[in-house]
């Protein structure tokens, strides 16, 4: 069996930029290498199927749902050489810890999501475990205003740009959300 090398990856970028059609590519050549597998979410991302991390695209990896980041170090298999975390911007900063304490402990840690909330700004725990990762992958989609690459994720509420004050964290797919580049990315104030 091939045994990866431990630390920690970051796949990160907007909404529609590809981070879990990514994180699946990277299970299952881990797989292919004969490397035991295991991945959580956040119970709160119920976009698909709650017992699987499922990209836009339709690409699936059977996946345990988490309610807090502390779970996930107890849940891991004696034999996992590969703990992947999907949507982490939706998990609590203790988040951070478990990460580094599986990283210690050899694992190969592959952690996907959201760099920037719809403000644009750092969501949740992903900031600090993109410093603290060896490897940090930055993704793009396609602004759909002006098809250049996009870093941010617009929310929509009946078309219109949300504004600064509304909730953080709303999960949603394309009815609410859109990649936009710097540009044509809008968050009212006022």
């Amino acid at each position: 069996m091939g045994s990866p090398s431990p630390g920690v990856e970051v796949i990160t970028g907007s909404m529609f930029s590809g981070k879990t059609d990514e994180l699946i590519r990277r299970l299952r050549r881990a797989r292919i290498a004969r490397q035991e597998v295991q991945v959580f979410k956040p119970r709160l991302d119920t976009r698909y199927a709650a017992g699987k991390v499922t990209s836009h695209a339709g690409s699936e990896f059977e996946a345990t749902p988490v309610e807090r980041a502390a779970m996930i170090g107890a849940l891991v298999n004696p034999q996992a050489t590969v703990v992947a975390i999907d949507e982490a911007q939706f998990l609590d900063d203790e988040l951070i810890p478990v990460v580094e304490e599986l990283a210690q402990r050899g694992l190969r840690v592959i952690v996907a999501g959201l760099d920037l909330d719809f403000r644009g700004e750092p969501f949740g725990p992903m900031p600090r475990l993109m410093a603290q990762a060896e490897q940090v992958d930055k993704l793009h989609a396609i602004c759909m205003v002006c098809g250049e690459p996009a870093s941010r994720t617009q929310r929509l509420i009946n078309g219109q740009p949300a504004r600064f004050d509304d909730p953080v964290v709303v999960v949603g797919a394309s009815e609410l959300y859109e990649a936009r580049c710097r540009r044509h990315h809008q968050v009212p104030k006022d």
